[in-house]
């Protein structure tokens, strides 16, 4: 079976509600944002789906930077204070 492509105007279901659980499990409501003014989840999607390698995009939502790749949706800690960039 030939792995599915992501709908032209649909952005995966199962992605937008990962990024909005990981969210909401640190403390953010669905309410307190608007996450289409932090990321086109239909263009990242497209991204994964498209890529042959190993990729990760990171965004922040209302203070919250996710880095998200094919296994999933992580939130990234603020680095300490002096770390290398």
């Amino acid at each position: 079976m030939a792995p599915s492509t992501p709908r032209d105007s649909d952005p995966s279901p199962d992605l937008l509600v990962e990024i909005v659980e990981t969210l909401e499990a640190h403390g953010l409501p669905t309410d307190s944002y608007q996450l289409h003014d932090a990321v086109d989840v239909e263009a990242l999607e497209q991204l994964l789906a498209s890529s042959a390698g190993d990729v990760e995009v990171r965004f922040t939502v209302e203070g919250i930077q996710l880095a998200v790749t094919h296994d999933g949706v992580d939130v990234l800690l603020d680095e300490p204070a002096g770390a290398p960039d």
